[in-house]
């Protein structure tokens, strides 16, 4: 004890608790525990937008033009303006989240594992791979399906009219990533809940989703941020012609929207048969929160501070 203790107690000690409550270890148990979710968090988002922009180009190196050059679906500048502008903010605000609902409920994590759990490892992958997919078929579908498959010539150097369409597909695929990199981060919020259910006990079962998207509004004006600074590069000329090699999009809008609710339903229901394997896993183990079971007279703050409560009026009536 910090206070009521002796001085050789508290050097021989591995924890000296400054107010002399146990509740104090639960507390610090709940903010290291959220510390290190929202590590994984910020590595997560971070790591399956870099999984997804190495799959669109390695893969997107199969569009050949007349010359027999490879058509690259997304530009430099575009890749290094969704990780350094879009995903930059977002990831800060990550680190900003309060601990989940259910984050003294989980059982202890291993220290040999780290953060690169088996679960972190498999949704990098899933979550990269599945933008990845997204945004190849947003440039295909501009390109080939709704376009004359005319890969031009040159179209990753300059703009000319035989490009146009060229750049009107790689500004889809662009416009595609970013949302998605956006979206990803409202997700991330809590890795295995919905994101129109990240709160289980809340009665407000058709609005809770805003609430949680407005308390991190560091996260929320980061996220807005992203979506308005995509206009400036697609309209502006010369920004978009010379530095970002893409044009301006119309009728492609309907293709990034549709694009956008099959990433949201990707994601959602990847989180869903998450959620069911973790639940049949932990009824088939049995795993408790040790530290849950141990503390658990002081989760409650009411009841702690009835007891301390009870505790004074014996002592007065001694």
């Amino acid at each position: 004890m910090g206070m009521a203790g002796s001085d050789v107690a508290k050097d021989a000690s591995d924890i000296v608790l400054t107010d002399d409550n146990f509740a104090s270890i639960l507390n610090a148990i709940e903010e290291g525990r959220r510390m290190f979710d929202n590590i994984q968090k910020f590595v997560l988002h971070l790591l399956s937008e870099n999984i997804a922009q190495a799959c669109t180009l390695l893969i997107g190196l199969a569009f050949k033009d007349s010359s027999g050059q490879s058509v690259f679906p997304l530009a430099p500048v575009e890749i290094l303006w969704v990780i350094m502008i879009t995903s930059g903010m977002p990831d800060m605000g990550l680190g900003l989240e309060i601990a989940a609902p259910d984050i003294m409920a989980r059982p202890p994590q291993s220290l040999k594992t780290g953060i690169f759990t088996r679960e972190i490892i498999v949704d990098i992958l899933v979550y990269g791979i599945w933008m990845a997919c997204l945004c190849l078929s947003s440039f295909s579908l501009v390109m080939f399906g709704f376009g004359d498959g005319d890969l031009g010539s040159n179209c990753n150097g300059s703009y000319t009219e035989a490009c146009d369409t060229v750049f009107r597909a790689r500004a889809t695929t662009f416009v595609c990533l970013t949302w998605f990199a956006l979206f990803l981060a409202w997700e991330m919020v809590n890795m295995r809940r919905s994101f129109f259910r990240m709160q289980p006990k809340s009665k407000k079962y058709f609005t809770q989703w805003m609430y949680d998207v407005w308390r991190n509004q560091f996260l929320f004006w980061a996220v807005i941020a992203g979506f308005v600074t995509i206009f400036p590069t697609l309209y502006i000329p010369v920004i978009n012609h010379v530095v970002f090699k893409h044009t301006g999009i119309s009728w492609e809008w309907g293709v990034v929207l549709v694009e956008a609710l099959l990433f949201f339903g990707g994601v959602e229901s990847w989180k869903w048969a998450k959620r069911i394997y973790f639940r049949r896993t932990a009824k088939k183990t049995g795993k408790a929160d040790l530290e849950s079971m141990v503390f658990s007279r002081y989760l409650n703050s009411d009841s702690v501070s009835s007891e301390s409560e009870g505790q004074v009026d014996e002592k007065k009536a001694g």
